[in-house]
């Protein structure tokens, strides 16, 4: 039977955006290669890279007032389609005044080969990095991301652009890596100058 294809679901007072399931990393600690759906959905592998319109249909079908934010995130990096995000949030932003989040890995930048944290500016409440270790030789352990060893210097530098151009920014680590690891981490984003939140281990 073919598994429905979830662009938006619930995870607490938050709808989430699935957009895509494009990714530049491939995590230790990746809840995708657990299995198909996570939060009670059916599937957050989609079908196919959803349409603006698609996405639009799937909005149209919520009650945006039974939810405290929007957040992008799903089974894949929400930053790969910048501009359909963007398009998004002009859309959202139409119909309501609800707080807007993005999760993301911060390596929007190496993606699209441009700075893109100025396209923010105006439609993203905050903006939510995995830092996920503190310097570049574990962090590369944890995330391997495609890009290898330049991906760290370039997520800090996204953190403190964003800064220019987004209310909220915050670098989070999940609890499964070593402590001494998590507490070095937190003393980068007092560094930036960014807010730090610590994420349970599913």
């Amino acid at each position: 039977m073919e598994k429905k294809m979830t662009i938006l679901y619930e995870v607490g007072e938050g709808l989430y955006v699935n957009l895509t399931n494009k990714c530049p990393c491939a995590c230790t600690f990746c809840i995708r290669t657990e299995g198909d759906g996570a939060y009670g959905s059916d599937s957050l592998w989609l079908q196919h890279e959803p349409s603006y319109e698609e996405i639009i249909e799937a909005f149209k079908k919520m009650d945006l007032s039974q939810y405290k934010e929007i957040v992008f995130c799903g089974y894949g990096e929400p930053m790969t389609r910048i501009e359909l995000l963007v398009q998004v949030c002009d859309y959202i932003h139409s119909i309501s005044d609800i707080k807007i989040r993005v999760n993301t890995n911060g390596l929007g930048n190496l993606i699209h080969g441009k700075s893109i944290e100025p396209l923010l500016q105006g439609k993203v409440d905050i903006v939510s990095i995995s830092l996920n270790a503190p310097n570049a030789e574990d962090y590369v352990k944890v995330t391997r991301p495609k890009f290898g060893l330049e991906s760290f210097n370039a997520m800090l530098q996204f953190a403190r652009e964003c800064k220019k151009y987004v209310p909220q920014v915050i670098f989070t680590v999940v609890d499964c890596i070593p402590q001494e690891q998590i507490e070095a981490s937190r003393k980068i984003t007092e560094e930036i100058g960014v807010d730090f939140r610590i994420r349970k281990f599913i």
